[in-house]
């Protein structure tokens, strides 16, 4: 998460440098307030010339014919993510869906995967904060067979005793494996020292605790409950037509229960205090992340702390590491999530020196000391990375479905560009001051590193 939220690149860090020239020009208005959260209706209509969305029998499609290749990238989002679980039972979703690979009600492993494998396809799991994504890549000629194995092993996985097993050992090896890794350790920390009490401090693939103490049984009723057309959304981008579209769904999840299921953007991030969370780990550096509540997607401030934390970025990078060469990392992420947030990521011998130095950045930030053109530049290089991003139809699938879910309009991904341009060095200034502030740190090294007066917060 912490370095896939937005696309910080070396090579045009360095604009940013120019940003610190000369100060912001006065006088502009602070945009106007977050509006209200409201959710998404479906109703057939064309969002624009290749995408539609329409409802197949009570389920959601957003759907673009690209007739550029014939490779489809279909994905049934499982909305709500980690607020359909408990601390109890966290990651239990991809845990059934991983589950589901060694046999269905129609299909045993072995023919699962002589179908995907004579087909060249692949189904994939990926859980995260506001959803669960399960989906296909085929080419058109196959999208009709490889929808049939995903949607069988949602709707009827067979969850014997011997496959639960064998999975569960497969996930705890991994989640054992996080605190091997100082990245992963320092941003599973961050997240859940960050956002106590919030639904986001419980890791979408689940914990150690949580992951061994799911039974068979509770797989079995989470799959009756929880598999409902009302929380599915599927998204599907390619060389395949509508009646096709129709005609497996209509065959496979149309005949879902319905659930009661409505998405709506969660609550607001909590604020606690600035802060540490610190784990001794004998390391030839220090690993730091620390995170701040941001903005609800659809705000005016979610575009505008999106490209603050890319100038910050650079202005760190330009600082701590090209001038001062106090580490090999240095980043403020964006955490793109239905309510977003910031952070700053560092791995440097010198916490002191470059925490200190962090803050001095975020006080630059604050005085609204940044250069007009220098930031149009910016915002230029990031839209050719955003285009880049997206050129794939899985991007493009990700991209829809942020775009309704976040705006309620599929066709709102059309105007991000937009919003992005809108972003002022005033804008800056202002999100700077509400939300870089009260962050809380993970902290994975040596913790006589850290004094007692950086102890006390950011």
């Amino acid at each position: 998460m912490m370095r896939s939220s937005h696309r910080m690149r070396n090579g045009w860090l360095a604009v940013v440098g120019l940003a610190l020239a000369a100060p912001v020009v006065a006088g502009a208005q602070a945009r106007a307030a977050d509006r209200a959260d409201a959710a998404p209706v479906i109703v057939p209509v064309a969002v624009d010339s290749l995408t539609a969305m329409y409802d197949v029998g009570g389920v959601r499609v957003i759907h673009r014919r690209n007739t550029a290749n014939d490779v489809v990238a279909a994905n049934v989002y499982l909305l709500g993510g980690v607020r359909q679980t408990t601390a109890a039972n966290a990651g239990i979703e991809p845990f059934l869906l991983q589950v589901s690979e060694h046999g269905t009600r129609d299909f045993d492993r072995d023919r699962i995967r002589g179908i995907l494998n004579r087909a060249g396809s692949a189904l994939l799991v990926s859980a995260s904060a506001d959803w669960t994504v399960f989906g296909l890549r085929a080419i058109r000629t196959a999208f009709d067979s490889t929808w049939a194995v995903l949607a069988n092993r949602l709707m009827f996985p067979r969850l014997d005793s011997a496959s639960v097993e064998l999975v569960r050992r497969q996930y705890l090896l991994g989640l054992n494996q996080r605190a091997d890794s100082p990245d992963a350790l320092v941003e599973f920390m961050a997240d859940s020292f960050a956002f106590a009490g919030h639904p986001y401090a419980r890791p979408p693939t689940g914990t150690v605790a949580s992951i061994a103490n799911i039974t068979r049984s509770d797989l079995r009723a989470y799959q009756r409950d929880q598999i409902v057309k009302s929380r599915l959304l599927v998204v599907i981008v390619g060389n395949v037509d509508r009646p096709t579209v129709e005609r497996a769904i209509e065959g496979t999840l149309a005949a879902l229960p319905a659930g009661d299921y409505t998405w709506s953007l969660p609550d607001p991030l909590p604020r606690h205090g600035s802060g540490f969370v610190i784990e001794s780990r004998a390391l030839p550096t220090n690993y730091i992340l620390g995170y701040y509540a941001g903005p609800p997607a659809g705000s005016p401030d979610y575009p505008a702390l999106r490209v603050a934390t890319a100038v910050l970025s650079g202005q760190l990078f330009g600082e701590i590491r090209s001038r001062r060469n106090l580490t090999y990392a240095v980043d403020a992420p964006f955490v793109e999530r239905a309510i977003a947030a910031g952070g700053l990521y560092v791995t440097t011998t010198a916490p002191d020196t470059v925490i200190a130095l962090m803050r001095q950045q975020v006080f630059i930030l604050k005085q609204g000391l940044i250069n007009a053109d220098a930031l149009e530049r910016l915002i230029a290089q990031f839209i050719t990375e955003y285009y880049l991003d997206n050129e794939t139809n899985a991007d493009q699938a990700n991209m829809l479905t942020r775009a309704f879910l976040y705006h309620g309009d599929p066709a709102a991904a059309d105007r991000f560009v937009d919003d992005l341009r809108r972003v002022t060095p005033e804008d800056i200034q202002r999100v700077t001051r509400r939300y870089v502030q009260d962050v809380r740190f993970g902290y994975v090294g040596n913790p006589e590193d850290l004094s007692p007066r950086t102890r006390r917060g950011f």
